[in-house]
């Protein structure tokens, strides 16, 4: 019995039924011949491994992709239809992309302006923002008053908002803060602020949390790209190749 070639069969997933090894068959000396015939065989051919956790690395990814699919199929009207969140972008683009953030995150301010390439650059990108506070009580402040400028002051006040608060914004998130910060856009204050604990408001941020929790995002940024996930950040570059694989 040749022992080292079909152990290194089985280690990466190769084994013919036909030559498939029944060890509990064996005597306590063909075990131990077994045993190392393996051990001989990887030491002298080590890349075996490196190949196997690299098979067993895809067909892990490959999982996770599809059970994203499945999760963003099966959440698809909370994710592209809810009737609240900030809608930018290309209303009538082929690709919806969906990106959750807290203004507190310093990877959303990362990857703020290369968001904004991507879908400048692109022209054809439905984009929509998910309120998801999760750094602190400030965070909920700013999702607050964000989500409350879209209702009083409508998407293109939002959108100087939004991006006021990665590009200018400085200092703790306050209420004398915010309502210095909405002056600073020409916005009237005084409603906005009265908007904010408003039940329609906190619904929005409790409605954005169950969802991410469906989805299994626990962080910021995350991002659903079409029929994928990406979760934290990653570059424009990266960004632009998910949108064109949901294309190809």
């Amino acid at each position: 019995m040749k022992l080292a070639p079909l152990a290194a069969a089985a280690l990466i997933g190769l084994t013919a039924p036909a030559l498939a090894l029944d060890l509990k068959a064996m005597s306590e000396e063909e075990k131990a011949a077994f045993g190392e015939a393996v051990r001989g065989y990887l030491l002298e051919n080590p890349e075996v491994l490196s190949e196997a956790i690299d098979v067993l690395n895809q067909r892990q990814a490959n999982a996770e992709a599809e059970n994203d699919r499945t999760l963003v199929k099966t959440n698809a009207d909370a994710i592209f239809e809810d009737g609240v969140s900030y809608v930018g972008g290309n209303p009538e683009g082929d690709i919806t992309v969906v990106e959750f953030i807290d203004y507190n995150c310093g990877y959303c301010k990362k990857a703020h302006p290369e968001v904004m390439k991507l879908i400048a650059k692109d022209g054809n990108i439905r984009y929509i923002v998910k309120e998801f506070p999760i750094l602190g009580e400030q965070s909920v402040l700013a999702s607050q008053f964000a989500i409350a400028v879209l209702q009083v002051a409508g998407p293109e006040a939002y959108e100087k908002i939004n991006a006021g608060f990665y590009e200018s914004f400085r200092g703790d998130m306050t209420p004398d803060t915010l309502a210095a910060f909405a002056r600073e856009f020409g916005l009237d204050p005084v409603p906005i602020m009265a908007r904010m604990d408003a039940p329609e408001v906190t619904r929005i941020i409790a409605d954005n949390h169950a969802l991410a929790q469906r989805l299994k995002i626990t962080g910021t940024p995350a991002f659903v790209m079409g029929g994928q996930m990406i979760r934290g950040y990653v570059p424009l570059a990266t960004m632009q190749e998910t949108v064109a694989d949901e294309r190809g």
